[in-house]
């Protein structure tokens, strides 16, 4: 499945209203970089702005990958109100860093689901199944994880999969400016197939979804420079209790720089006569 995004600034701009506060029930958790070789863990209701800093102790997998070394690890340096200040391992510049973190139990307002729901684009049989819950009465009742992933560098191309229970990996390097992105989409190791990701713009707020195919893949062309979020949410029947769900939140943040300038065609050069 290729899905190719030719949008101009003007449309970019109209649908930045994604931004807006309260739009968004879903809360992500992603890496953003910080001087001094650092990255920023925290959570935000709309990406690029982190509002609430995650817990060291609440980290289950975490780590770095460098072009031919071995995995190294973050080290959680503050807790800032914001983010979680980790600093990257010392030695060759990793090309990549994730984070997992423990599961957490949750219950959602009645009022709150559907626009849950529709923020995360849940399929069809997700919707019918909290349909007959709600019918009988059920409070929404979930368990969620959150699991994230940062590029780093042009190194980050074809990044092999991390120890997280989900993640999104790159294949191929982050392209330029107008060039295509392509990645993956792992659960437990594995392929997800049709999967709701959106890809947004930190400098705009511009969102754009699709899906994965049938091999757990995806394309898409990526408009504008700067930092970009691939983000998503699979939500299933909790194994163990029969009225609840249990939810994977999955984020990979990476920079895509621009294009380089096209030269003007010279009229007056001796090879254009």
């Amino acid at each position: 499945m290729r899905h190719r995004l030719r949008l101009g600034l003007g449309l970019l701009a109209a649908v930045a209203w994604m931004l807006q506060p309260g739009l968004a029930a879903a809360h992500d958790t992603w890496f953003a970089p910080l001087p001094g070789g650092q990255l920023a863990l925290g959570t935000g209701n709309r990406f690029p702005v982190q509002e609430t800093g995650v817990a060291r102790q609440a980290l289950v997998q975490q780590g770095c990958q460098g072009p031919g070394s071995r995995p190294g690890m973050l080290r959680p340096q503050r807790e800032l109100p914001q983010a979680l200040s980790l600093a990257l391992p010392r030695g060759a510049a990793p090309h990549s860093c994730w984070a997992q973190t423990a599961p957490l139990d949750i219950r959602l307002a009645p009022d709150k689901v559907a626009l849950y729901l529709d923020e995360v684009r849940a399929p069809a049989a997700v919707r019918q199944r909290w349909a007959d819950l709600a019918a009988r009465g059920v409070a929404w009742q979930e368990r969620y994880a959150k699991h994230a992933r940062v590029a780093l560098g042009p190194g980050a191309a074809s990044q092999a999969p991390s120890p997280m229970a989900m993640d999104i990996v790159l294949q191929g390097p982050p392209p330029q400016a107008g060039g295509e992105l392509a990645f993956a989409v792992l659960y437990d190791q594995q392929p997800l197939p049709h999967f709701a990701v959106e890809l947004v713009h930190a400098g705009t707020g511009a969102g754009f979804w699709l899906r994965t195919n049938a091999q757990g893949q995806a394309q898409v062309r990526v408009p504008l420079p700067g930092a970009w979020l691939l983000r998503g949410t699979e939500l299933r029947p909790h194994p163990q209790q029969a009225e609840a769900w249990d939810s994977r939140f999955v984020t990979l943040a990476l920079h895509i720089v621009p294009a380089p300038p096209v030269a003007p065609a010279c009229v007056q050069c001796p090879h254009a006569q």
